[in-house]
């Protein structure tokens, strides 16, 4: 039985050429990046290189790009980061007792969405219980799409961080980034010299194949993602940190990254996702993201045409090229799920982060789903290998599947009131 791949936003298959790529670091140019022998100074120079690749995509200088573990990594320094930094400078005695909050202005203020992944939306909950912050998370409309006015209410005069992501990993949707970014910039004008900025954050992982990501078009402060989402090798992963932006580093050990992020570099992985970053850029990605889209509004045309009491999850325009996100009545989204496996077919329910959780999404809740209908849920999410016959076979195996299911769930609902 041939396999089907549809969840492109979990993970992507390494690129052949980014994996040739990144074949000679692993044993042939083995040194430690950060060693002064020619050892060490080869894969520094390999390391340099790639940083390079990475800061051109972005707009960015070299040294404003910082290497991770991944996107998860670089949303933790960000909020963690940030408000240590602002502990510095306006919280007496933060270093020796960070509970003490003796300040010159108020506990510091972050804003967010209430669907942001996971690892933003834990930190941002950690530092509450810690007390170093109060946090406004902002809901989306039923479209999956964040309203600017909406973040303007909330931004109050302690407010240091807003964290909006780009794409959202669940149901796709494209929040508007510049213009949250050319709000924080009309903020800030008003701020004095001796004041906090208002810095500006968006997890891009989903977003860097499809759209524009420079950053001063952006607005943004800082930007995160990992490179297992562009066809890139997975544990790798960036901060873009624009240069004069108020952060620390929360993690100590050498003087890696320019001292914001301690730990002997992942060379491979790096060289890896600078190929990865450089393939975007080509004409070819183009074409093959315009491919990409028509197959997923194919997907999406196909299964609610053929399919009763399916819904789209999100704004059909303002969606991701790559990303379907359906509810079907009547039907467990996690007894579909390993229906479909059990037929060759891999989707998600949700983010692959947290598929092991039986709570309803708290992404599909956000946008006003009930938690029956968030239950009843798949992610769909193609790619560049993806075929329009795989697109046909899975909405086959999806018909029947759904059929069967639907049954048994009438069964045993019958069965049910027959004896009240």
């Amino acid at each position: 039985m041939k396999k089907i791949y549809l969840d492109y936003a979990a993970t992507t298959p390494v690129d052949k050429e980014v994996l040739k790529e990144m074949l000679p670091y692993f044993s042939e140019n083995f040194g430690n990046a950060m060693s002064i022998h020619s050892f060490g100074q080869d894969a520094l120079q390999a390391v340099d290189c790639a940083r390079g690749k990475i800061a051109s995509f972005f707009g960015a200088t070299p040294s404003e790009i910082i290497f991770t573990s991944g996107a998860t990594e670089a949303n933790n320094i960000t909020i963690k980061g940030v408000l240590k930094s602002y502990y510095s400078q306006f919280a007496t005695n933060y270093e020796s007792s960070p509970n003490v909050r003796t300040t010159k202005n108020i506990k510091p203020h972050i804003i967010t969405t209430a669907f942001e992944h996971h690892c933003v939306l834990d930190s941002c909950k950690a530092v509450e219980k810690e007390n170093l912050a109060e946090v406004s998370y902002i809901n989306p409309g039923k479209d999956g799409l964040i309203e600017v006015s909406d973040i303007a209410k909330a931004i109050k005069s302690n407010t240091i961080l807003i964290s909006v992501m780009y794409v959202n990993n669940e149901i796709g949707t494209v929040q508007p980034i510049e213009k949250i970014g050319k709000l924080v910039k009309k903020i800030n004008a008003t701020k004095k010299e001796s004041e906090f900025k208002l810095l500006f954050h968006t997890d891009a992982t989903q977003a860097v194949n499809y759209f524009e990501c420079n950053v001063t078009k952006l607005g943004v402060d800082l930007l995160s993602m990992s490179a297992h989402k562009i066809y890139g090798p997975k544990g790798v992963g960036m901060l873009f940190v624009k240069k004069g932006t108020a952060i620390k580093k929360i993690q100590d050990g050498g003087d890696q990254e320019y001292k914001m992020r301690a730990g002997t570099h992942n060379v491979p992985g790096i060289v890896g996702f600078g190929k990865a970053i450089e393939k975007i850029q080509d004409t070819k990605n183009k074409k093959q993201n315009m491919a990409i889209l028509k197959l997923r509004d194919y997907l999406i045309e196909k299964v609610l045409r053929e399919i009763s009491d399916a819904k789209l999850n999100g704004s059909r325009i303002m969606r991701s090229p790559n990303n379907a996100n359906f509810s079907f009545a009547d039907v467990e989204g996690e007894g579909l799920l390993l229906s479909l496996d059990m037929e060759g077919v891999a989707c998600s329910t949700g983010s692959a982060c947290s598929s092991g959780a039986l709570s309803p999404s708290h992404v599909l809740l956000s946008i006003g789903l009930k938690a029956e209908q968030a239950h009843g849920s798949l992610r769909f999410t193609i790619g560049k290998y993806t075929t329009k016959q795989e697109i046909d076979m899975t909405v086959k195996k999806l018909k029947i599947i759904i059929t069967r299911l639907r049954k048994i769930s009438g069964s045993v609902l019958t069965d049910y009131y027959s004896k009240k």
